[in-house]
């Protein structure tokens, strides 16, 4: 599975700036609203030093990575829900990402306008999530409009659906998302449906002047683009001297990715051997069939059992033969849960 993340927020929050730094993608990031009007994409490898280590110990013709899709998408205005901007065509991209990215500018630049004309992280905060919550109302109502009376005639998946519906809509009628919420497995089946902007995880980002970037902020994960754009014209070694002279011990994209697995309740796991060593995403609570239905198919279908090895194990002992030879390695059936680092070789 792709994970895809939108990057949204107002105009000249630094969205754009972020997303170049992030895919490392050349984009238009001038000082003017709506200056993205369609969605810039960028696919990023998802950072993990154990794939590399396992890698080695195999000695792999190829290191795949699994990877994560950056959306930019263009600023949001008051207003938005009515089409004000060219909000009802990014309203759109919003609702085919997974994950929201919500962008809030705390930084002073006189060269870089506010729309608002002043700075205030809280209030614009407050004016993008009221944006998605006024098109989800719009959403709701016209859904409970055309259920209603379904619900009416006695129809008990209508009766279920109308209750879900209603509930959703008292929520964002006292100003609460939807994403979260106490709905039951059947309340968030009718609910996944209607694919409501605000029922999504949000990660909330902070975008900061360099000297702040080592600063919290409790509810967002404070990253400074300025910062991760320099990251992103250099080599590892130099980057790793930087972040290290600023007092980081990550860049803004690791901290973003790891923010956002945890949101979508992701893991993953390793293949490995001498052609290639891979990481796969998949999430959390899968059995030991889904996870190889990610590879293909037919490992899903035809499973018969996984040979599982924690991937601290293959680097201890040199690899799946001294982690047999050591009793690190465990067959598992159907019912086995995969762990987040497990390194599966599939029999089907």
């Amino acid at each position: 599975m792709k994970l895809s993340i939108g990057i949204v927020g107002l105009p000249n929050v630094g969205k754009s700036t972020l997303f170049k730094a992030l895919t490392k993608n050349s984009v238009a990031a001038e000082n003017y609203p709506f200056c993205t009007i369609d969605p810039n994409v960028g696919t990023v490898p998802v950072p993990d030093m154990r794939l590399d280590q396992i890698a080695k110990i195999y000695n792999s013709e190829k290191v795949i990575p699994t990877v994560v899709e950056f959306v930019d998408i263009a600023g949001l205005v008051a207003g938005a829900h009515k089409g004000e901007g060219l909000g009802n065509k990014f309203l759109s991209h919003i609702r085919e990402v997974d994950a929201i990215c919500h962008l809030v500018r705390d930084f002073e630049d006189a060269d870089i306008t506010h729309v608002s004309g002043e700075v205030n992280p809280e209030s614009d905060k407050n004016v993008i999530n009221t944006e998605l919550m006024l098109a989800d109302l719009e959403t709701l109502e016209k859904r409970i409009g055309d259920t209603e009376g379904k619900a009416r005639t006695g129809d008990k998946e209508m009766k279920k659906a109308l209750s879900a519906y209603q509930k959703a809509k008292a929520l964002l009628d006292s100003g609460q998302l939807v994403y979260g919420q106490d709905f039951s497995p059947e309340e968030n089946y009718y609910i996944k449906e209607l694919h409501l902007l605000t029922n999504k995880p949000v990660l909330y980002v902070l975008n900061v002047m360099e000297e702040e970037a080592t600063k919290e902020k409790e509810g967002y994960l404070v990253i400074s683009a300025k910062i991760e754009s320099e990251l992103a014209d250099m080599s590892d070694h130099e980057a790793r001297d930087y972040l290290q002279a600023l007092g980081l011990q990550e860049t803004g994209l690791n901290r973003l990715i790891l923010a956002a697995y945890q949101a979508l309740d992701l893991i993953t796991f390793f293949t490995a051997g001498p052609k290639e060593t891979r990481a796969w995403t998949i999430t959390k609570g899968s059995t030991a069939p889904q996870a190889g239905g990610r590879i293909h198919s037919d490992f899903e279908d035809n499973f018969i059992r996984a040979e599982v090895t924690n991937w601290k194990d293959i680097i201890e002992y040199g690899g799946e033969m001294g982690a047999k030879a050591k009793g690190k390695t465990r067959i598992e059936g159907k019912e086995y849960i995969v762990k987040d680092g497990d390194v599966i070789y599939f029999r089907i």
